[in-house]
């Protein structure tokens, strides 16, 4: 049975991490940065996947992304899913070479719907997450596609549909409206979305506190919640929120003896 998991996101542009805010964009600093003011390692033991989406505007430069992507995964144990700006099987290849183990895909939903079955032919429905960033409009909930910039001409249960028809074996489901916000989840719709799909759904925009991981969970029906916010990564925030999860009922996988192993590896105790 699949387990409820936290996951983490990275937002990446030409080798930069970003902080996002209703689909702003604000720099950060790159992977070296990170490691010199967070312990990398220690929010990577607190997590269950980390998404890592490259969010370039305009052409997006794939060969950037995946160097930076293979040396940010070099030491991970946990699951990757990771994508933005796939244009073609090559892309793919290269994306999960570079250390990724599940493609996440948006805008070939609605734009190349060829590449999206060839994706599922050639990786398996459990390799593609289908990313569908809503914002709702009075009653009407929209979708949208390149980096939020394009309505993509569905509203949110047709976008699921779509999503689901193509093949797609996860949806990663962002709010334009709360992301970076942290007022938490849009929790009816994400329960809403949970019911109506028949894929497992990952519930991303608006989780700040610890109290809204759980809450994500136990209020939806979705089996995981991301959150974005790098400055979450200060202190052990994080290991908080996997603490109070399980406190709070949340099947969660028992990383500590694998985390433990892996340190060991790398310290060469192992």
């Amino acid at each position: 049975m699949l387990k409820d998991r936290l996951i983490f996101s990275l937002l990446m542009q030409k080798g930069e991490y970003m902080l996002g805010r209703n689909f702003r964009l604000q720099r950060v600093g790159d992977l070296q940065w990170i490691k010199d003011n967070y312990d990398v390692d220690s929010i990577l033991y607190s997590i269950d996947e980390l998404v890592v989406l490259n969010v370039d505007r305009g052409d997006k430069d794939i060969a950037i992304f995946v160097e930076h992507l293979a040396k940010l995964t070099r030491h991970c144990f946990m699951p990757v899913a990771a994508g933005g700006g796939i244009a073609s099987l090559e892309d793919a290849y290269t994306i999960l070479n570079a250390g990724a183990d599940k493609l996440i895909v948006n805008t070939v939903l609605i734009k190349n719907k060829p590449l999206l079955k060839d994706l599922v032919r050639s990786f398996g429905s459990q390799c593609i997450v289908g990313s569908i960033d809503f914002k709702k409009d009075g009653s009407y909930i929209r979708t949208f596609i390149k980096n939020g910039l394009e309505d993509s001409g569905l509203n949110l249960d047709q976008a699921i549909d779509n999503a689901i028809e193509l093949g797609v074996g996860e949806i990663y489901l962002n709010s334009m409206d709360r992301e970076g916000t942290g007022q938490g989840l849009e929790l009816d719709i994400v329960r809403h979305v949970s019911e109506r799909s028949s894929v497992p759904v990952i519930a991303a925009g608006g989780i700040e506190r610890t109290d809204q991981f759980h809450e994500g969970i136990k209020k939806t029906g979705v089996k995981a919640v991301a959150a974005s916010d790098l400055f979450y990564f200060m202190g052990d925030s994080l290991s908080k929120a996997r603490n109070t999860m399980c406190l709070n009922g949340c099947d969660m996988a028992k990383w500590g003896d694998i985390a433990e192993f892996f340190q060991l590896q790398q310290e060469g105790k192992g």
